[in-house]
């Protein structure tokens, strides 16, 4: 078991940042599409706005959509298919107090300052429940359809990521690949806290210290618990060297699960099939070592969905509550 973080917790920074990560503890969102569709890459999309608005009724924590601009055959998963920002929007506007996550913004194939527009309007419109996660990107074949090199997808994340972080500033001065500001122009809204909370996903193309000292948090993927507890420790470690204030990570989980509470975990893609009581092991032995929050994705779920939810809610969520 990892040592235990300061009580002082995470510096804060918006609302649904402040309330999803939670020193030495977890907490439980969930990846939409929020339902299971294990026989092709493009989901129904039914009832998606009622599921998110249930999510919230029963307690999770978070709803996360993916940026996938397009269904590429080889990736084999379309995600939700609408653009991510247009769906915040109508998000922001159909819930109250669940946080809306992204993970994550493909930074490359954007350009930066619609990004922290967009951002900036869905945390103003939401009252600060955005969490934007970014990336590099990992499938080759949308880059020549924006006519980015896939091999600089690094480079570009990095310039990317230095001109939203720019944006919140009033007036900004500054010059990179991305565009050129001499401060006779701002860009409006700002977030609603002092910038947005950025997570980064897996390496982006970038050195582990430059992820320590530029993200406010990271996305991993899931491993074995051990080798998983060595990585987070090594992520502490980093971020502790350069004084910064501790972070947390986050990570998904596909999970299937089953009717028999007691059935024993059997791998799946990134996840198990499942009894709910070997969930909620596995989940506390997730917290044990440091993760701050796991992103259920329900894609290979063979039980109905509102059913699982309900159990979940019923049977996981109090656990990790406040």
């Amino acid at each position: 078991m990892l040592k235990s973080l300061e009580d002082t917790g995470f510096q804060p920074i918006n609302r649904a940042y402040n309330s999803l990560f939670r020193p030495n503890r977890l907490s439980l969102g969930l990846v939409v599409p929020i339902e299971t569709y294990s026989q092709g890459p493009v989901p129904t999309m039914t009832r998606q706005l009622e599921r998110i608005q249930l999510a919230e009724t029963l307690g999770f924590a978070a709803v996360w959509l993916r940026d996938v601009p397009f269904n590429v055959p080889s990736f084999g998963d379309a995600g939700q298919t609408y653009d991510p920002f247009v769906y915040l929007g109508l998000l922001a506007g159909q819930t109250e107090r669940i946080a809306l996550g992204v993970a994550s913004i493909i930074l490359p194939l954007r350009h930066p300052a619609h990004v922290a527009k967009a951002a900036a309007s869905v945390d103003q419109l939401s009252g600060g429940r955005l969490i934007l996660g970014v990336a590099s990107g990992d499938r080759p074949e949308e880059y020549p359809a924006l006519n980015q090199p896939f091999a600089e997808r690094g480079a570009w994340f990095r310039e990317s990521f230095d001109y939203i972080r720019r944006m919140v500033n009033n007036s900004p001065v500054f010059d990179n690949n991305f565009g050129r500001l001499n401060g006779g122009m701002d860009l409006l809204p700002k977030p609603v806290a002092e910038k947005l909370p950025l997570l980064i996903t897996g390496s982006s193309q970038q050195d582990p210290d430059w992820i320590a000292r530029n993200g406010d948090g990271w996305m991993t993927y899931p491993r074995n618990p051990a080798v998983q507890a060595q990585i987070i420790q090594d992520w502490r470690t980093r971020v502790a060297a350069i004084g910064a204030p501790a972070k947390p990570v986050m990570q998904p989980l596909y999970i299937d699960l089953t009717k028999n509470p007691e059935a024993s975990p059997h791998p799946i893609h990134l996840g198990f099939r499942l009894g709910v009581n070997s969930l909620l092991t596995y989940l506390q032995s997730l917290e044990q070592i440091g993760i701050n929050h796991v992103a259920l994705n329900l894609r290979f779920n063979q039980t109905d969905t509102e059913i699982t939810l309900k159990r979940l809610a019923d049977d996981i969520l109090p656990e990790f509550s406040a």
